[in-house]
Formats: structure tokens, sequence, C-alpha cells
């Protein structure tokens, strides 16, 4: 099936040339353009597109309250892949907060940008690598006290459910959990899709999100 792709930014430049990187490649179309948080919005609910590309400053509504707006609305809601410019804490954590499914550098090769798209797209997370060690350092500041959000909720799930949980958010596929639990990786993707369900979470990202938040998983040194 074709990937159908909506791209968000308001500079023409990255716009166009994303999408004919991404017209390059098999099974991604660009459906659509979008020059603003507000513009996003509409095109989303026009467009039905399966992964929106989502630059994080933009004027009239910025990309992380745009993807707040997206994810949140009924019905099949499309994944969120946000590029931006800006390597700061702050924005990879607020934009996957509120929804998105991965968050990648604009200076990432086509080949890195196809791939995310493809990756979010089958629900799964993507974090650039250079940011995943600051990203971490701030889920564990924010989930440092003893009333952290959503810290009961982890008590719905099972002792094994809550160790795939805490190695979702440690950043391994289903097939590292497979090979770290001595399981089948079919076994996992079921263990997966329980505690979404349990939680009501959308995929992996908010997983992961969840697992620091509630305070399931902290790292070494926080």
């Amino acid at each position: 099936m074709t990937i159908r792709v909506l791209i968000a930014d308001d500079q023409m430049m990255v716009r166009q040339g994303f999408t004919v990187l991404l017209n390059a490649e098999p099974g991604i179309e660009v459906v659509g353009q979008a020059v603003d948080g507000l513009d996003a919005l509409e095109k989303t609910a026009e467009l039905a597109p399966d992964v929106v590309l989502m630059d994080i400053r933009m004027p009239r509504l910025g990309g992380i309250d745009a993807t707040r707006r997206i994810t949140e609305a009924p019905g099949g809601a499309p994944r969120v892949l946000v590029l931006t410019t800006f390597d700061l804490d702050e924005y990879v954590y607020e934009a996957l907060r509120s929804g998105a499914s991965g968050f990648l550098l604009k200076d990432a090769s086509a080949a890195e940008l196809a791939q995310a798209v493809r990756v979010v797209a089958a629900g799964d997370a993507l974090l650039a690598p250079n940011i995943t060690k600051r990203l971490i350092a701030e889920f564990s500041r924010v989930s440092a006290g003893p009333r952290a959000p959503g810290r009961e909720r982890v008590g719905d799930l099972t002792e094994r459910e809550t160790e795939v949980l805490s190695l979702i958010a440690q950043g391994l596929s289903n097939a590292e959990i497979a090979v770290r639990l001595v399981v089948a990786e079919q076994t996992v993707k079921t263990h997966v899709s329980r505690i979404l369900v349990k939680l009501g979470l959308r995929d992996r990202t908010q997983a992961a999100v969840f697992a620091y938040e509630s305070g399931l998983v902290r790292p070494a040194g926080y």
C-alpha cells in the first residue's frame, strides 16, 4: 500500500524539496502541502494522509499545538513525524507528549527521511539517536516526583507486560525484546498490543513517554 504524506512547513523550498525526495521513493506519495499549523489541520481533514511531516516553528499555529490537535482528533488520526532544525530538549519532549510518533532533524539524508516515514507509518517510534540521551534525561527530571502522572496505571499491567514496557522505553525493538526475554517475536507483539490497549496509548512512542513519566524507567544517574 502507498503511504500518503502531508508536508507542513512554512518554507516553500523545504516543502518542495521534501516532496521531490519522497515522491522518488517507492510506496510513498506526497498528497499535499501545508504552510502552517492551521493549514495542516485543514489539509489533514481534507486529504486523510497516513503521515504528517510537521515543522516545529510555524506562524499562526506551531507544530506542537497542531500535532496535539491532529492526534487527539477522533477516528483514525495520522502519524505525525516532527521535523526541525532545532536540536533543543523542550521541543523533543513537548512534541512527543503532544502525540508525535517520531522526531527527526532536517539535516537527515533522503534515505533516512524515507525510512522515518515508513517506520512511523507502521506504528513504530522513531527518534534521532543524537537526541535520545537528552530526551531520557528530561523524562527523568519531570518524573522524579512521587506523584508522577500515570504511576497508578502501571498496576493494570501484568508483570511481563511491565517488563516489556520498560524495554520499549529503553529503545529496544520487538526482535531485541524477544531475544532479551527468550520468547517469540510474535509474543512480544501481542504484549505490546495489550499494553497500548490497557494504557489507552496510540503507539510505542507514547508507551515510552508513559514509562518515563510514570517513573517506571529511571536511567542510571538520575
